[in-house]
This record gives C-alpha cells, sequence and structure tokens, in this order.
C-alpha cells in the first residue's frame, strides 16, 4: 500500500485537530486542579474557621467562668457582710437588754428595805460557801451601815443552818462609783485570805449573763441555723 505526502490544507487539518485536542485536555486539566483547589480552599477554611471558633469559644469559657468566680466572691462578700450586720445589730440589742437590766441592778440598792434582804441573802450563801470561823465583808463604803444590819442577820441564819458561829468584820472598801461597776453588793473573805467570794451584784450579773446568753439568744432570735449541733 503507497502512502502520499500530506497537502498542505491536509497538515494544517491535523494539526488543528492536535491543537483541538491539546485545548481539551488542558481545559479538563485546568478543570481538574480547579476543582481539587476549591476542594483544599475548603477544607483549610474549615480548619480556620473551627480554630478560630474553638479560640472564641475558648475564651468565652474563661470569661463565663471569671464572671461566676467573681459573682460568687461578689455574693459571698455581700452575705457576709449582712451577716456581719446582723450580728452587729443582735449584739446591739443584747447590750441594750444588758444595760435595761444592769439599771434594774442600780434601782435594787438604792430601795433599803430589798437591798438590805439581798444583802442578808447573799451573806447567808458566803458563810455556807466558805464555812469559816471568821469571815471579812467588803462592801461600799456608803453601805456599811447596811451591810452590818444584814450581816448580823445573816449570822443568826446561817447558825440556824449549819449550828457554827462565825465571827465577822465589815469593811466599806468596795468602789462607790457606778462607772467603776460597782452597783451594790458584798465580797466575803475568808479569816485566812485564801478564799473570796464575790457576791456584789455587778457580779451575780455577770454571771447570770454568761450563763443565761444562750437561752437568751435562743429566746429573742431563734435557733441558730449554721450550728449543726444543739446539745
Amino acid at each position: 500500500m503507497s502512502t502520499r505526502p500530506l497537502n498542505d490544507d491536509e497538515v494544517i487539518s491535523e494539526m488543528n485537530k492536535m491543537v483541538a485536542f491539546i485545548k481539551q485536555e488542558a481545559l479538563e486539566k485546568a478543570r481538574e486542579i480547579k476543582v481539587k483547589a476549591d476542594e483544599e480552599f475548603a477544607i483549610e477554611k474549615a480548619k480556620l474557621v473551627k480554630q478560630e471558633q474553638q479560640a472564641i469559644d475558648g475564651q468565652f469559657e474563661k470569661k463565663r467562668k471569671n464572671a461566676e468566680v467573681a459573682q460568687k466572691i461578689a455574693q459571698s462578700t455581700l452575705t457576709n457582710k449582712s451577716r456581719l450586720k446582723l450580728l452587729q445589730q443582735r449584739e446591739e440589742h443584747l447590750q441594750d437588754l444588758f444595760a435595761t437590766a444592769r439599771s434594774s441592778i442600780v434601782e435594787l440598792s438604792a430601795e433599803e428595805g430589798r437591798y438590805v434582804q439581798f444583802l442578808e441573802n447573799v451573806a447567808v450563801q458566803g458563810f455556807l460557801s466558805l464555812l469559816e470561823p471568821e469571815v471579812t465583808v467588803h462592801t461600799r463604803e456608803k453601805d456599811v451601815e447596811i451591810a452590818e444590819r444584814a450581816v448580823e442577820n445573816a449570822k443568826n441564819v446561817y447558825t440556824e443552818i449549819s449550828g457554827r458561829t462565825v465571827k465577822t468584820s465589815v469593811n466599806g472598801s468596795l468602789s462607790n462609783d457606778l462607772q467603776r461597776c460597782s452597783a451594790g453588793g458584798v465580797t466575803l473573805i475568808s479569816g485566812s485570805n485564801r478564799i473570796t467570794i464575790d457576791n456584789t451584784l455587778d457580779e451575780r450579773l455577770r454571771l447570770l449573763e454568761d450563763r443565761m446568753l444562750p437561752e437568751i439568744r435562743f429566746d429573742l432570735f431563734g435557733p441558730n441555723l449554721n450550728r449543726k449541733f444543739t446539745t
């Protein structure tokens, strides 16, 4: 079979076919590259968006936790301030109550009949506690005369109860100044000076305040909800 050479038109036609083929291949390759580039861009974009979102979420979570901590601190501070204010008001109320009681004991020492009876009773208590043959009774200087009468009566009562006798002396050495907490009463000292019994009105009120404080708090303010044990 003989092969003839291509004329100019045929050569141009073949060249055009080759050019068209190459161009088509190039277009398809370009489309593939573009599709792949778009996919990689979408993946990278999603990755960056996710990273940024995680960073924003992390910052938001940190700020949220800081805000919660700040809120708790503020709430705790406010609660403590309110609690301290309440405790202060309660303490002021108790002090007012005790001040009223102190005024009452001062009034007691101003009523001679009741005061003599009180001195007699506390003197008897002191004698029975000491059981000493000699006792010195200290009182306010202005109460010496009244105290001497009360002590004489107390000695007779003491003898009737115990069958003992006691030698006494009354000394006006207690302060008359109410600012120094001396509302009246007596202090008894044994003859050996080893035992002292404080039966002044101030001391008895102080002991009563200490002993009855839990009961007074309960009556005024109710049970303490912060206490786990009540007995």
